[in-house]
Order: C-alpha cells, then structure tokens, then sequence
C-alpha cells in the first residue's frame, strides 16, 4: 500500500464528517442506524445517498447545490472518499456525510423510511453473467434498497453504459417499477427536462473523462 493511501486512510480517523465501522458493528446493530437526522445533521431534511461514491465529488457537489438536503457518500474505498470528505470540511459543508462499508451491508446502516432519495454514479457494469449479481440494480440490491428508502422515493442510475441501462429498464419494466425518466444521452438531448439540468452541472471524476472521451451518459429515475 502506498504511502498516500496510508496517509488517507489515518486521516479519515479523524475527520469528523467520516464514518468507518467493522463489518461486525454493521451486523450487530449499528450505533448510527435510525439516528443520522439527529445525531450527525442535527437536522430533518432529506437523507440521500450516494452509492459507490468514489472520491465523492458527486456527494459534495449535490451537498453544495442544495443546502436543504443531506448527503452520504458510500464506498469501500476510503482513501477514494478522503478527497470529497476533505473538501467537505474545508467548504464548511455539514450536509454531507462519508460512510466506508461495502452496499451490500447498505440496510445494516438505516432504518425503515430512513433515506428519501438513492444515487448510483457509475458503477461497474458487471458485463458477464456469472457478475450478474453484483449488478447494483440486480433485484437482490433493489430488495436492499426498498427496506430503507421510504415508499415513493426515487433511485438514480448515472452510467456510460448502455449495458447496464439497458439492462435496468428492462428490468424495472418486468417488475413494474415506475419509471419517472429514462435517457439515453443527458448531453446530446437538446429536449432535455431543464428541471434535470443539475445532471449536466455536477458530474463525477468519471463521468467528465469518459464525456470528455466522446461516451454518452446515460440516466434512469425510478421509484422504489
């Protein structure tokens, strides 16, 4: 491990806006599940989340454009998170939040109702069908999601990927999820909802290199 992932990973210790808890907290019971309103953001707003948040420019960019709404950024990797949770801090951003777990752990960590609103920003696709199931919008992850994100609230799907796309719609479609919006090109619509228009404004450390490569982004909003 290099001397820079080292050096992040102690400093995560402490920072306050980061959380960092062992598998066996999570299946035990963890201290924060129920509580982030009230414990961490000393607020009722919204709670959403970022899944696979990389270095969480995505998070702090979200946090930034809308001061009303709380957000936490998960990943395992948390020396990727340590650029956002940095940047947090120094903006002076009590909104958003990092939690370091893998999502397949993600129900260990809110209650029922808890979070109003899920992010998923380019993910790995899992092209081959023995990874199918690591897909974040397979339906065992979906089950994960429906046990603690309110009934009515919306899932987004950001990816390059019109594998994967492609693949939750129709998905989506033979389990009667409610597709709200489904695009194929955020950047190349010019009839483009101007009420998404935030979807081209915040991007991702991914998505400007694969836009700047000619890659077409694509999005979904679904409910839950």
């Amino acid at each position: 491990m290099g001397k820079n992932k080292i050096r992040r990973f102690e400093e995560n210790k402490t920072l306050v806006n980061v959380f960092q808890p062992t598998r066996e907290q999570a299946l035990a019971g963890y201290e924060m599940k129920g509580k982030w309103r009230e414990d961490f953001f000393k607020n009722d707003h919204p709670i959403i989340l970022e899944l696979g948040c990389g270095k969480g420019e995505y998070s702090v960019g979200m946090a930034k454009a809308f001061p009303d709404k709380n957000f936490i950024g998960v990943d395992i990797k948390g020396a990727r998170f340590w650029f956002g949770a940095k940047e947090a801090i120094e903006n002076k951003l009590s909104n958003v939040a990092f939690l370091r777990t893998q999502v397949e752990l993600i129900d260990c960590f809110f209650e029922e109702n808890e979070v109003d609103e899920i992010w998923i920003t380019f993910p790995d696709p899992q092209i081959k069908f023995k990874r199918a199931k690591h897909r974040m919008t397979h339906p065992d992850f979906l089950e994960r999601y429906k046990k603690i994100v309110k009934k009515g609230g919306y899932v987004h799907l950001k990816t390059d990927s019109e594998f994967l796309h492609g693949y939750t719609l129709g998905l989506l479609q033979a389990l009667n999820y409610e597709v709200e919006a489904s695009h194929h090109d955020i950047y190349g619509a010019p009839e483009f909802e101007a009420d998404f228009d935030y979807l081209r404004t915040i991007k991702t450390y991914y998505e400007d290199l694969f836009s700047k490569k000619g890659k077409t982004i694509t999005y979904l909003k679904f409910k839950i």
